[in-house]
């Protein structure tokens, strides 16, 4: 029986959401101008625009950041009797809105809401002098947003509503290129039904399953699904805790965050050592390298690679194959200090899949970490 090739899963999706991609992720934080400082100083974003008090907003300060064609937005209230502060109060800093580009957000909240989506955000229309943005949402997993972005008919910088933040301190980029995949955490036994809510709502399709016989040490375990619209531009894996000897990562962070949400982002780079080491030097803290024993055997599991392995070895770069190519990935550590939110790098040599060879090596890794905090 012949494999099918990830092209050949994603496209028995339906294409009644057409997306183009994410045009954006928006965190709310507890101090978005401190975090904005944090996020261009260690993974190299560059300012691109705000809005708050100066430019006519009143509740809130938003700052955005780009570098390839990733652009993170990090919010805070400005007073306490607001959704933000208490979101911020409950889950610490976190992501709240994963923005998808869409051709028509009129359309796109349309059909999602006659298919069972909640709304957040019924569709209105933006506009300044550079043109307008339509904009429309609904909730996903927790309290996740996923809003809709249409911006065919604007020329301007971001958006209505923010101005060009201008900044003297424009540190070097890390090589970051787009979002490659987000993962988020659900409850328990609740990850069936979020795989069936993005297939119901937004058409998208289950291309890879990891049960807990995969997925598992010594002392834990977890599930997971891989979500992908039609064209494959995005992809949300879901992951739910499953039962072990001690508490699983994925319970640690739903402890933490205080429900369901996104665990992680993984970005991509064109050169994963270079990306990987600029990181490091501005302060990144990247999950301990697997044993030497991991690198000794690489290539016997994956193949020939064009990568020299000593730095790999070095950086604690993990690699794994599938039957299209290979990939080299690693994991930060969480970026607060609730044990939640962190990111991925990644680099694809042809490999489309997650680094189900790696699950091992990366959850005890996560597992001695969890170990320091007490949270085993």
């Amino acid at each position: 029986m012949s494999v099918q090739t990830f092209a050949e899963k994603i496209a028995k999706a339906p294409d009644f959401l057409p997306i183009n991609g994410t045009d954006f992720i928006e965190l709310y934080v507890g101090n978005a101008k401190q975090a904005a400082h944090f996020y261009k100083t260690a993974f190299g974003f560059q300012s691109l625009a705000y809005a708050g008090p100066e430019t006519g907003v009143r509740d809130r300060a938003s700052y955005v950041l780009q570098q390839g064609k990733i652009r993170l937005i990090l919010t805070t209230a400005l007073n306490s009797n607001s959704p933000i502060s208490e979101h911020v109060k409950k889950h610490g800093d976190g992501v709240k809105i994963l923005a998808l580009w869409v051709d028509d957000a009129y359309k796109a909240f349309e059909e999602t809401t006659k298919r069972g989506g909640k709304p957040y955000l019924e569709p209105q229309t933006l506009s300044d002098e550079h043109g307008e943005v339509k904009i429309s949402g609904i909730y996903t997993y927790g309290e996740t947003v996923h809003l809709f972005v249409e911006r065919k008919n604007y020329k301007g910088l971001f958006m209505p509503g923010y101005e060009k933040w201008e900044s003297e301190y424009t540190p070097k980029d890390a090589g970051l290129l787009y979002i490659d995949h987000c993962v988020g955490n659900v409850g328990w036994n609740r990850m069936n039904e979020t795989v069936k809510w993005y297939e119901e709502v937004m058409g998208f399709v289950n291309i890879l399953s990891f049960d807990d016989k995969q997925i598992n040490t010594e002392y834990s375990a977890l599930m997971s699904k891989v979500m992908s619209n039609g064209n494959g531009y995005s992809k949300f894996p879901i992951n739910e805790p499953a039962e072990g000897k001690k508490k699983s990562q994925i319970e640690e962070y739903l402890d933490f965050y205080e429900g369901e949400g996104v665990q992680h982002i993984a970005v991509a780079t064109n050169d994963i050592i270079k990306t990987v080491s600029q990181l490091k030097a501005n302060g990144v803290e990247f999950l301990t390298a697997p044993p030497a024993a991991y690198y000794e055997m690489l290539t016997d599991r994956v193949g020939k690679i064009d990568e020299d392995i000593e730095p790999l070895k070095k950086l604690g770069i993990l690699v794994d194959c599938d039957e299209e190519g290979y990939l080299l990935q690693i994991f930060t550590k969480p970026v607060e200090d609730r044990p939640t939110l962190f990111f991925e790098i990644i680099q694809r040599k042809g490999a489309q899949s997650f680094g189900a060879g790696n699950f091992k090596a990366l959850f005890e890794s996560l597992e001695r970490e969890q170990k320091l905090r007490g949270n085993l």
